[in-house]
C-alpha cells in the first residue's frame, strides 16, 4: 500500500496540494482547487506523489495537459494514464537568441566566416529547490565537429540577463594545414547547427540540474546573414525508448478552463446598460438578465456573472428583490417557497457565498476547529457504534456541539453582511405579502437560504467554504452532517420536527431541542437579519427590537440655556429607530429615526476624558454616549452601523473628537458645521470590498447569450406567437416563462444586436490580431504550439472568407 497526494502544477510550479491519502492504491481524493491562472503556462500538470517519511517523496508519475489540450477536456470527466516523470523532461520558460553570420577576409585574403551568437536573456525559468542559479552553454554542433562555449553564473534569478556574445568559425580558410581542427575541406553549413542548454548551477554533489534546450539549424540564416527570435525551451531529446505508458495507474480529473478576452469598458456599455436595468423592467421577465436565466442550460451559468456583475454596480439587492417576487407571485403553495433551482434561488446563492464568506468564517470557524481537533465520538445511530461506545455519552457530546454551532449561527446577526440582510427583507415583504395567512412564511422565507442554503452546507462540508483545508477523516465528517441535519431542522422551524426525520434516532435525539427557547432564538436572529433601514417607514409591520440597555449620554444642547451634562438613559434601537428614556418602559425623551444616522464612530478619549464613547451623527448634531465597558460599546457601534449601512446620506468623513470651547478638538476648526477632518470607518470588512471587474463579468454573460443564440431566437419566435395566438400553448415554446410578449420581443431584439456587434468587434480584433503577431515575438514564441494551431485555424478561415 501506499500513502499518496497528488500536486497541481503550472509547468513546474506548484499550485495546490491535496491531502494524504494513507494505505491505499486507489485512493480518492475529491478535492477542489480553483485559481485564476496569474500567468502564461505550457502544460497544467499533475504529480502523484508517495510520501517517505525518512527521504525525500519519491514521483510515481504526472498528467501532463497541453495549454492547447484543455478545450478537449473542458467539463468532463477523464480518465488519463499516467507518464513517467524524466527530470529532463520537465521544462518551461524561454530565450531570447540572435544569430550573425559574417564574412572575415583572413592576412592570405582567403574569405572563411564566423557566427556571432548573443544570448539576450531568459524569462521564467523554473526555482528548482527554492532557488535559480542559472547559466547557459552555448554549442556549434555538425556531423564532425562539436564545439562549446559557457556564459557566467546569474545568481538567484529565474529571468537572467546574459547578454553574452560568443564567436565560433563556421568554415576555414583552405591553407589550414591537414593537422587542425578537422579534416574535411569544406563543411556544409545546412549540416550545422547552434544548441542552447540552460543550467541550475548546484551546490550540491549531484551535478548541475538541466533545465531545457533549445537547437536552431543555421538554415534560418540562408535568407539574411542575421537572425533574433524568442523560443520555448524543449525538453532534451534522448531519443530513449519510452517505457510501457500503462503500468503506472492513472488519474482521475475534471478540468474547467475559461479564457475571456476582455476589451475595454466602452465596447460593452449597450449591453451592459440593458443588463442593469434589468430590476426596473416591467414585468422582470422581460428583462435581458432574466432571459440570460431563461436560455442558459443550467441557471447558476446565468448566475454567477449577473450577481457578480450587480454588485459590482450596486444593483443587486433591487435586481434579486425583482426576480424574487417575481417567484413568490408564481409560488402556490408557501411550503415551497424557495425550494426550487430557480434564477431568483441560485442568484441568492451566490450572492451569499460572495458577500457572505467572512461572516461564515467569522461565524462558523471557531467551532469547526473545535469539534475536528477534539475528535469526540458522536455516533448515536445504535446500528454504526462501535465497541466500547456509549450511546448516552455519544449523544450528549453530540448536543453539546449542536448547542455551540447554534448559538453562533443565533448570536452572529449582528455580523450578517448588509446586502445579505437587504435581500432577506425583500424575501421576508413579498413572502408575508403573497401569504398573508400564514405568519411563519416571513421566517421560512428567510430560513430557506440562511440556514439550508448556507450555514448548513457549510458545517456539512467545510472544505468547500475554506473553514478547513482538506477534507475532514470520515468519523468527524459523520458528526458534522449529524449537526448540519439538526441545525437545518432547528433553522426550519418546520411544525412536527420529530416527524420531519426519516431516522428515528434522529427524531430521538431532536427531543432534546424540543424547547422554546430554540424557536424564539431562530426567530430573533431572523428578524434581525431580515430588518432594513431603508423601508418604509409607514410599513404596517411590528418594529423589531435589536438591543436595548442603560448607557449615558451627554445632553445635546437643544435647549438655548442649560447645563450640557451627563445622564443615565435606557436606550433601545429597532429596524425603525434610535431611541433613549428615563428608564425602562417609559416613554421616549428623544428620538432619531435610522434615516437620520449619518455615522457612527467610536469619540476620541481627550474630548470628555471618558472611555468607551462613541458618536451617532445626526443631519443637524452629534449625540455623545458612553457604554459600560469595550465591548458593549463595539456592539453599539457595530449594530447601529449595521441598520444604517444603506442610508443615501451617509457621512464619508467625520470628526473624531467633539466640539468644544467654540471649535473641534481635532481639526481646531471653528465652526460647528465644518466638514470632518477623518474618513469613516467602512461598516464592512475590507475583504468583503469585492475584487470585481464588471468589464469581464459582461464579457462572460455576452458569451454565454452568444453560445445560446439559437435558443434566443426561438424564444424571439415563441414571443412572436402568443402576441398573435392566444390558444393553448405551443409544446416548443413552453419552457420560456413569458409573461409579456411585446416587452420580451423588444429586449430580445436588443439582446441580439448587442451580442451581434461584439461578436463583431471579436471577430475584427482576431482579424488584425493575426496580421500583426510574429512568430518568434516575445508573446509568441517559437515552440508556443498553441499559437501555431491558432494560425492554421485563421488561415482556414481567412480561406473560407475569400
Amino acid at each position: 500500500m501506499r500513502d499518496c497526494y497528488c500536486t497541481v502544477n503550472l509547468d513546474q510550479e506548484e499550485v495546490f496540494r491535496t491531502k494524504i491519502v494513507e494505505k491505499s492504491l486507489c485512493p480518492f481524493y475529491g478535492e477542489d482547487f480553483y485559481c485564476e491562472i496569474p500567468r502564461s503556462f505550457r502544460h497544467l500538470s499533475f504529480y502523484i506523489f508517495d510520501r517517505d517519511v525518512f527521504r525525500r517523496d519519491s514521483i510515481i508519475g504526472k498528467v501532463a495537459i497541453q495549454k492547447e489540450d484543455l478545450q478537449k477536456y473542458h467539463n468532463r470527466d477523464t480518465w488519463f494514464q499516467l507518464q513517467h516523470v524524466d527530470a529532463d523532461s520537465e521544462v518551461q520558460g524561454k530565450v531570447h537568441l540572435e544569430l550573425r553570420l559574417s564574412e572575415v577576409i583572413t592576412d592570405t585574403g582567403v574569405v572563411c566566416h564566423k557566427l556571432a551568437t548573443r544570448i539576450v536573456e531568459c524569462q521564467g525559468l523554473p526555482i528548482v529547490n527554492g532557488q535559480c542559479d542559472p547559466y547557459a552553454t552555448v554549442t556549434l554542433a555538425g556531423p564532425f565537429r562539436s564545439e562549446a562555449k559557457k556564459t557566467k553564473v546569474k545568481r538567484k534569478t529565474n529571468n537572467p540577463q546574459f547578454d553574452e556574445v560568443f564567436y565560433f568559425e563556421v568554415t576555414r580558410p583552405c591553407s589550414y594545414s591537414k593537422k587542425s581542427h578537422f579534416d574535411f575541406e569544406e563543411e556544409d553549413v545546412d549540416k550545422l547547427e547552434i544548441r542552447v542548454d540552460l543550467w541550475n548551477a548546484s551546490n550540491l554533489k549531484f551535478g548541475d540540474e538541466f533545465l531545457g534546450e533549445l537547437r536552431i539549424p543555421l538554415k534560418v540564416l540562408r535568407q539574411s546573414s542575421s537572425y533574433e527570435a524568442w523560443y520555448f525551451l524543449q525538453p532534451r531529446d534522448n531519443g530513449s525508448k519510452s517505457l510501457k505508458p500503462d503500468d503506472l495507474g492513472s488519474l482521475r480529473l475534471n478540468v474547467v478552463y475559461t479564457e475571456d478576452h476582455v476589451f475595454s469598458s466602452d465596447y460593452y456599455r449597450p449591453l451592459r446598460d440593458l443588463l442593469l436595468k434589468s430590476a426596473d423592467v416591467e414585468p422582470v421577465s422581460a428583462s435581458a438578465a432574466h432571459i440570460l436565466g431563461e436560455v442558459c442550460r443550467e441557471k447558476q451559468e446565468a448566475a454567477v456573472p449577473l450577481v457578480r456583475l450587480f454588485l459590482h454596480y450596486g444593483r443587486v439587492v433591487p435586481f434579486i428583490s425583482a426576480i424574487a417576487s417575481a417567484e413568490v407571485t408564481r409560488t402556490q403553495d408557501p411550503n415551497t417557497i424557495f425550494r426550487g433551482n430557480s434564477l431568483a434561488s441560485k442568484c441568492i446563492d451566490e450572492t451569499m457565498k460572495l458577500a457572505g464568506m467572512h461572516y461564515l468564517h467569522v461565524t462558523l470557524k471557531p467551532a469547526i476547529e473545535e469539534i475536528c481537533q477534539s475528535h469526540k465520538s458522536c455516533e448515536i445511530d445504535p446500528v454504526k457504534l462501535k465497541d466500547g461506545e456509549n450511546l448516552e455519552n455519544n449523544m450528549e457530546n453530540l448536543r453539546q456541539y449542536v448547542d455551540r454551532v447554534f448559538h453562533a449561527i443565533t448570536e452572529s446577526g449582528v455580523s450578517c453582511p448588509t446586502v445579505m440582510c437587504d435581500i432577506f427583507f425583500s424575501l421576508r415583504e413579498a413572502a408575508a405579502k403573497r401569504f398573508q395567512d400564514d405568519p411563519d412564511v416571513r421566517y421560512t422565507a428567510v430560513s430557506s437560504f440562511i440556514f439550508l442554503r448556507f450555514f448548513a452546507p457549510a458545517i456539512l462540508s467545510p472544505n468547500l467554504f475554506q473553514l478547513t483545508p482538506h477534507h475532514t477523516d470520515p468519523q468527524t465528517s459523520r458528526t458534522l452532517t449529524l449537526i448540519s441535519k439538526t441545525v437545518q431542522t432547528l433553522g426550519s422551524l418546520s411544525k412536527s420536527k420529530s416527524a420531519s426525520f426519516k431516522e428515528s434516532y434522529m427524531a430521538t435525539f431532536y427531543e432534546f431541542f424540543n424547547e422554546q427557547k430554540y424557536a424564539d432564538a431562530v426567530k430573533n436572529f431572523l428578524d434581525l437579519i431580515s430588518s432594513s433601514g431603508r423601508r418604509d417607514p409607514k410599513s404596517v409591520e411590528q418594529p423589531i427590537l435589536l438591543k436595548e440597555g442603560f448607557m449615558i449620554k451627554r445632553a445635546q444642547g437643544r435647549k438655548r440655556f442649560g447645563m450640557k451634562n451627563f445622564k443615565k438613559r435606557w436606550f433601545r434601537l429597532t429596524n425603525h429607530d434610535f431611541t433613549y428614556h428615563k428608564s425602562k418602559g417609559d416613554q421616549p425623551l428623544y428620538s432619531i429615526s435610522i434615516e437620520n444616522i449619518l455615522a457612527v464612530e467610536k469619540l476620541e478619549e481627550e474630548s470628555f476624558k471618558m472611555k468607551n464613547m462613541f458618536q451617532v451623527i445626526q443631519p443637524e448634531r452629534a449625540l455623545y454616549i458612553q457604554a459600560n465597558n469595550c465591548v458593549e460599546a463595539k456592539d453599539w457601534i457595530d449594530i447601529l452601523t449595521k441598520v444604517s449601512q444603506c442610508n443615501q446620506k451617509r457621512l464619508t468623513v467625520y470628526h473624531p473628537s467633539a466640539y468644544l470651547g467654540g471649535h473641534w478638538l481635532c481639526c481646531r476648526a471653528s465652526s460647528d458645521s465644518a466638514p470632518g477632518c477623518s474618513p469613516c470607518t467602512s461598516g464592512l470588512p475590507a475583504n468583503i470590498q469585492l475584487d470585481i471587474d464588471g468589464d469581464r463579468e459582461t464579457e462572460r454573460i455576452y458569451s454565454l447569450f452568444n453560445s445560446y443564440m439559437s435558443k434566443l431566437e426561438k424564444m424571439q419566435e415563441a414571443c412572436g406567437s402568443k402576441s398573435v395566438y392566444d390558444g393553448p400553448e405551443q409544446e416548443e415554446y413552453s419552457t420560456f416563462v413569458i409573461d409579456d410578449p411585446q416587452e420580451t420581443y423588444k429586449t430580445l431584439k436588443q439582446v441580439i444586436a448587442g451580442v451581434g456587434a461584439l461578436e463583431q468587434e471579436h471577430a475584427q480584433y482576431k482579424r488584425d490580431k493575426f496580421k500583426k503577431t510574429r512568430y518568434g515575438s516575445q508573446e509568441h514564441p517559437i515552440g508556443d504550439k498553441s499559437f501555431q494551431s491558432y494560425i492554421r485555424q485563421q488561415s482556414e478561415t481567412s480561406t473560407h472568407s475569400i
